[in-house]
This record gives structure tokens, sequence and C-alpha cells, in this order.
């Protein structure tokens, strides 16, 4: 006949048991569970705080889109604001130099995009980027009155001698690639936000 301490599991003692029966296992396995959830909401409640401390404060999440009034930019103008710190060129291209850009054959150019990939679609007459060369992180001209747009008539960083066209496309000179294009949209018929 088999006694109690034949059914307990290796390393029980009987004196474990209550008055003959045996230890319920499911309630080791909720009392680990219930500990290994524990240790879960603690880490979550240790961490949170810390990632959370990492996020961009409001002022500078204000700070980070930028509106450009654009209606009074007449075709064939640039203009010179900031994004972010840094220069954001806004050029309003007229139908000549949209036929140019879109006549320059793809394989002539160092970093291959069209005037289409570097505009939105049905506003390909409003060109913009952050007026930075790609070389060393200059200010290129070009997006003033009476300033030297360089042999392709876009921008030039007299620095190095990196020439734009006016899609803002490396056509010479060190920089390696084009004028970077941010994120932005069109909040009405006269107002483009960046960021």
């Amino acid at each position: 006949m088999a006694t109690v301490e034949d059914q307990l599991p290796p390393g029980e003692s009987p004196v474990m048991a209550a008055e003959g029966e045996l230890p319920d296992p499911r309630r080791r396995d909720f009392i680990n569970v219930a500990a290994v959830a524990f240790a879960g909401v603690g880490a979550v409640a240790i961490v949170f705080p810390l990632v959370n401390q990492m996020a961009p404060a409001a002022d500078v999440l204000a700070e980070s889109t930028t509106e450009v009034d654009i209606s009074a930019i007449e075709p064939g103008q640039a203009i010179k604001t900031q994004f972010r710190k840094q220069p954001l060129f806004v050029r309003h291209l007229t139908p000549q130099e949209i036929q140019a850009a879109n006549a320059t054959p793809i394989g002539d150019l160092r970093d291959k995009q069209t005037l289409a990939e570097r505009t939105k679609e049905g506003k390909n007459q409003w060109l913009v980027t952050l007026g930075v060369c790609t070389h060393l992180g200059c200010v290129p001209l070009g997006a003033g009155e009476g300033e030297n747009k360089g042999p392709y008539g876009g921008y030039f960083c007299p620095c190095h001698g990196s020439a734009y066209d006016t899609a803002g496309r490396i056509r010479s000179g060190p920089a390696p690639t084009n004028l970077q294009v941010p994120e932005y949209v069109f909040s009405s018929d006269t107002v483009i936000t960046v960021g």
C-alpha cells in the first residue's frame, strides 16, 4: 500500500503536507507567475520616467516646424529663412527654369533626382531646400537679390566651388549630393509648413 511519502515529489518532506494531503503545485505556479509580473511592473515603473525625460520639451517641439508665407515670392525669386537654426531656401521657379530642369538628362547628374522628386505634385514651381552645402556645411549663395547663382543659375558655394542648378541638384564641385529637401506640406495656397 502506497504511503503519503511515496506520493510526494522528490525533495518534499511529509511535514509540508497537511494531514496527509499533497501540496498543490498550482499554488506554486501562481506564486511564480505573480512574482514575475510584479517584477515586470516594477521595471516599467523605473524605466518609463527615464525614457520620458529624453523626449523634447514643449518649446523645442514648437521650434520644430516653420511656417513660410510664399505669397510675396515672385517667379524666379528665392528667399532665405530659417528652419531649426539652419538656412532654408524657398524658390519660386519660372516655367523656363522648370523646363530646363526637366530637360537635364538624369545621367548627367551626380545625385540622380528629377525635379518632380524634389517638389510636391501639382506644386512643382515651388522648391524648398535646406541652404546647407552637402560638402562641408557652408551656406551657398543664390537665395537673395544680386547673389552669385553660379554657372547653372541655381546656388553656388564659393568656399569650394560647388554649383547647384535651379532644382538644387549638384552639377559641379566637390559636394556629393543635392541640397536636402526637408519634410514640408502646403498648409494653404500661400503658406508652407516645414517640419
